[in-house]
């Protein structure tokens, strides 16, 4: 594949990320902030997945896919948010052709992995609520593992078709990406080339990868809740409803940012507004996902207290 971009690229080399702002204060405030959020995210997330391999009662398919959803998280920060802190204080703001080829297909595959993983984790809700009695049996170790892996050959394949259908294209200059990574829509901007075919691969994949995945989750809701209301117990219908509120929050903040971005024409984009949505669909919402779910659970409190409370007693 580095070889057939290599022969594609054109005359560029590399890339300059323009990044949010010239603005020297302005960057080094952003600095600590974006360090400051990336720092948590990494902590928060490798909290839960620390928490997840320590508490025995947490070996269960919910924490299992939360803890997938965990490793995604921190490495598709970690794929974007390195190299905007370094461009934030350095005056040299470029990254090379094969470096934006990778980081966006790393990207890519990431999120993609993600937003199936999505209809996953409600999939395992919908089993924990409808069929109670059976969900360990249904949701066994060797079902749990073909889910995920069918969520990462989604990522992997649909990446790698989008990066092609990207960087197929002639890049002749010049060569200034209004972003803070090599994002697809950013990057197609320099293209040198008619974009509206790419317009159209964009909003197929979209639609395959983002609504139908919504809709699953819509589909599959709509029976929780069903089930929920059948409930005779305000309690047991209370208790049903909290453990899906986390993930509609997730979803929800992860998917409406991703399908602005990703299936809209080109031509009706905005540098700026592309700018706060990736940010949000990226930072912020691996950021947040740890505390929403850690906040509404229990489990996960009580089982963080007991690895505290056993390291306060061995001392």
């Amino acid at each position: 594949m580095q070889d057939f971009l290599w022969r594609n690229r054109s005359s560029l080399t590399e890339f300059v990320l323009l990044g949010f702002s010239s603005n020297t204060q302005i960057n080094g405030i952003l600095f600590g902030i974006f360090l400051l959020l990336y720092l948590t995210t990494l902590l928060g997330n490798g909290l839960i997945i620390t928490l997840i391999h320590m508490d025995s009662r947490l070996h269960t398919p919910m924490y299992f896919f939360l803890s997938v959803l965990s490793i995604l998280d921190m490495g598709y920060v970690t794929t974007t948010v390195p190299q905007m802190l370094v461009h934030l204080v350095c005056k040299k703001k470029t990254i090379s052709y094969v470096g934006c080829v990778a980081q966006m297909y790393i990207f890519l595959m990431l999120g993609i992995t993600e937003s199936w993983l999505f209809a996953i984790m409600a999939y395992d809700r919908y089993v924990a609520i409808c069929h109670p009695l059976r969900y360990k049996v249904i949701m066994s170790p060797l079902l749990r593992g073909s889910l995920v892996a069918f969520c990462g050959f989604w990522g992997i394949t649909c990446a790698l078709i989008y990066t092609v259908s990207a960087m197929i294209l002639p890049y002749c200059g010049p060569n200034e990406i209004n972003h803070f990574f090599c994002e697809v829509p950013a990057v197609l901007k320099l293209a040198c080339a008619d974009t509206s075919l790419n317009d159209q691969v964009d909003f197929i994949l979209g639609f395959i990868l983002l609504l139908v995945p919504l809709s699953l989750i819509i589909v599959v809701y709509i029976n929780i809740f069903a089930a929920i209301l059948r409930i005779r117990s305000t309690q047991g219908r209370i208790k049903a409803f909290s453990t899906c509120v986390s993930h509609i929050i997730v979803v929800t903040m992860f998917s409406i940012p991703c399908m602005v971005m990703y299936m809209r024409p080109g031509s009706e984009s905005s540098p700026e507004e592309d700018k706060k949505l990736a940010l949000f669909y990226n930072v912020i919402s691996a950021f947040l996902n740890p505390i929403i779910y850690s906040l509404r659970n229990k489990d996960v409190k009580r089982a963080f207290l007991k690895v505290v409370g056993s390291r306060k007693g061995s001392e």
